[in-house]
């Protein structure tokens, strides 16, 4: 999993940067196009498999906020 994000995240880096060069140098609307579609990738591909990646395997209620959290938390400052 950990090369697969390398690999994509690799991918979408050259894609952004040959889209700044093409939007340089040759056609401002490709270069565009190629700029709008690698930060769409990394918003819908990549973040997407980094977060599933880092919360694989860890409990979600050790995160949430219940009410017997909070209890707990006012009960502490109290003291």
């Amino acid at each position: 999993m950990k090369t697969l994000i390398k690999i994509v995240f690799y991918i979408i880096l050259a894609a952004f940067i040959s889209g700044f060069g093409i939007k340089e140098f040759h056609e401002e609307k490709l270069g565009e196009l190629i700029i709008g579609l690698s930060v769409l990738a990394s918003s819908f591909i990549l973040m997407p498999l980094f977060l599933y990646h880092r919360w694989k395997g860890k409990k979600l209620e050790d995160y949430t906020l219940t009410k017997e959290r909070m209890d707990k938390m006012r009960n502490n400052d109290q003291l």
